[in-house]
């Protein structure tokens, strides 16, 4: 059978191609940007929460990958009805990237090359992950804003909250957002009394582009606080991108 891949996941759109299986893929969303060069020729089918399914129809997927936390359950059930094989994912940290790797080896390993490629990134994640750890790091209170009006950031069982974890950086508010659902993304009012005491604020470039002009209002949420525009991509995006993001983030965590 001939594999044709629709990726409505942006972080594991990558992973594919890091896998080798940019010839493969037929469709993405328009939130799949990298890397770009690969994806410059593959379909756009809508975006995350908005995929165009008649559309995906027609290019006749063997395949589509979707996310619970990023696409709808109910596009998920109606994909059932044309593609042969819906993959489910849902990593909630660095720790479960090895296990998403491993999937989609499982789904793709028959192919030439993604087996290889697999063992190579799951080496890297390893020696990533060895070397960001928290063993001797005071631990800071972190405000990571996704969105203005309303601010919105994340809960403590995010993949973002939990990566930032592993250099002693505690998201507020401290708060679990359970499985799935808005809850995993809490709105902040803007007067509650913990912002007082964070340390850093991290401004993210994804999916609000905050930039310099956000950093005086940024502030004056979290007066206490020192406020970074950072990559959103590099903490958020899991799969390839998670050995660069604990990178990255060693090199956030170090800076004075």
């Amino acid at each position: 059978m001939t594999v044709r891949i629709a990726s409505l996941v942006p972080s594991v759109t990558e992973l594919l191609v890091a896998l080798g299986l940019g010839p493969q893929l037929v469709a993405r969303t328009g939130f799949c940007t990298h890397p770009a060069a690969a994806l410059a020729g593959v379909p756009k089918v809508g975006g995350t929460k908005d995929v165009n399914l008649a559309r995906l129809r027609r290019l006749a997927p063997t395949h589509v990958v979707v996310n619970v936390d990023e696409n709808r359950l109910d596009h998920a059930e109606a994909l059932r009805a044309f593609v042969p094989e819906v993959i489910v994912t849902h990593p909630c940290g660095p720790d479960d990237v090895q296990a998403l790797i491993v999937q989609m080896a499982q789904a793709f390993g028959a192919l030439p090359g993604v087996a290889e490629r697999a063992e190579a990134l799951t080496r890297e994640l390893h020696a990533e992950l060895d070397a960001t750890r928290p063993d001797g790091r005071a631990e800071r209170a972190v405000l990571y804003l996704i969105w203005r009006e309303p601010w919105m950031t994340v809960a403590r069982d995010t993949y973002i909250a939990r990566l930032l974890a592993r250099v002693g950086w505690r998201t507020r508010p401290a708060q679990e957002g359970g499985e799935r659902g808005a809850a995993r993304y809490p709105v902040l009012r803007g007067d509650e009394p913990w912002l007082s005491e964070v340390h850093e604020v991290l401004l993210s470039s994804e999916p609000y582009a905050f930039g310099p002009a956000h950093v005086a209002e940024a502030q004056a949420l979290c007066p206490q606080a020192r406020v970074r525009l950072v990559d959103g991509r590099l903490l958020s995006w899991y799969g390839a991108a998670t050995a660069e993001g604990l990178r990255y983030l060693r090199a956030l965590a170090a800076s004075p």
